[in-house]
């Protein structure tokens, strides 16, 4: 059993990989941990979920480039899911590689693209022999890391601690039958569980301490027209709140759009904005109607317990928060 450590501060250079599934939602974030203060990311694994491969890749390149941090390292996972996202959903990669920040930029991705897991596997070996581990940032499936550790356990000596957008405990998940087929479009799940279960049962009962994100916090995180007009108005001046406000922009006809992922990012460095995490025991099911969801056990069991992050302590400073990330050039 191996039990994760709990946040970071500012104060001390944090090494993250981020493990995301290339929704406009993430593309912030990437900004995000790249101006935060005491953080320094080794590299970026995106998965074929929420996303379209191809596209989901062009955009990443270019986002690299605006940020002049070609340096980083972008693959794309090889993993594969049980429950596809549905193809209206996915389509955000492609809007996002056509925003007008974006488009000076010539993509470089090499066809096959790096491999995801090699990337992954790399990092946390080098993390072990220099005795820094890392932080895994995932805001997508679990996949990848299940199919990394299930080839070499070892490699999870690599990690330091486990961030994860995903689940719905106390609220419905966001499995919409307009979308879905009702076959399986169950109230409970949220999508990064019900993409693979399996992988999320294989975390759940190898970790502990996970620093998990469900839907009942994001939910409280829209992308709110105050905060829209305040990136537009930051924008005059800083390209990363253009370009933010450009992709946020996008989603302005879908009011169910939350700042899922940027919630669990900005817990790296500001956990003060946040209340206290609740330990809790967690199983998720795997078969039957209501796959994916995670949920409290109903008796004692082998489950650990994992960290769960309920409500902000301080929402408009978190807002606040993402827009002092973004009131810069990158420079």
């Amino acid at each position: 059993m191996r039990i994760l450590k709990g946040a970071v501060t500012s104060e001390k250079r944090t090494p993250v990989v981020f493990l995301h599934d290339a929704a406009i939602d993430e593309f912030i974030s990437s900004m995000l941990l790249t101006v935060m203060p005491g953080i320094d990311l080794l590299g970026i694994v995106v998965i074929n979920a929420d996303c379209i491969a191809d596209p989901a890749m062009q955009a990443s390149s270019r986002l690299m480039q605006f940020m002049n941090r070609a340096d980083i390292p972008v693959a794309l996972s090889r993993a594969r899911g049980w429950n596809a996202f549905p193809w209206p959903y996915r389509g955000d990669c492609v809007s996002f590689n056509e925003l007008p920040s974006l488009k000076p930029y010539t993509p470089h991705v090499s066809t096959p693209p790096p491999d995801g897991e090699a990337l992954l596997a790399k990092l946390l070996h080098e993390a072990i022999q220099q005795h820094t581990p890392i932080t895994l940032l995932m805001t997508g499936p679990m996949t990848p890391l299940v199919d990394v550790l299930g080839k070499n356990p070892l490699l999870a000596a690599g990690i330091d601690r486990m961030i994860w957008m995903g689940g719905a405990i106390k609220v419905d998940g966001n499995i919409d039958p307009t979308t879905t087929n009702n076959v399986v479009a169950n109230k409970h799940a949220e999508w990064n569980a019900f993409w693979d279960p399996y992988a999320v049962h294989d975390v759940l009962n190898t970790f502990g301490s996970i620093q998990m994100f469900p839907l009942d916090i994001s939910n409280s995180a829209p992308v709110s027209e105050c905060f829209r007009n305040a990136l537009q108005e930051q924008g005059q001046k800083y390209r990363y709140s253009q370009l933010a406000y450009e992709a946020y922009s996008l989603v302005t006809k879908e009011p169910f759009y939350r700042l899922w992922d940027v919630t669990a990012t900005c817990w790296l460095t500001r956990p003060d904005l946040y209340t206290p995490p609740t330990p809790m025991p967690l199983t998720i099911v795997q078969w039957g109607f209501e796959q994916g969801w995670i949920h409290k056990p109903s008796s004692a069991g082998a489950e650990k317990p994992q960290d769960v992050f309920f409500s902000f302590s301080n929402i408009q400073g978190f807002y606040q928060y993402v827009l002092e990330l973004l009131a810069t050039d990158g420079n």
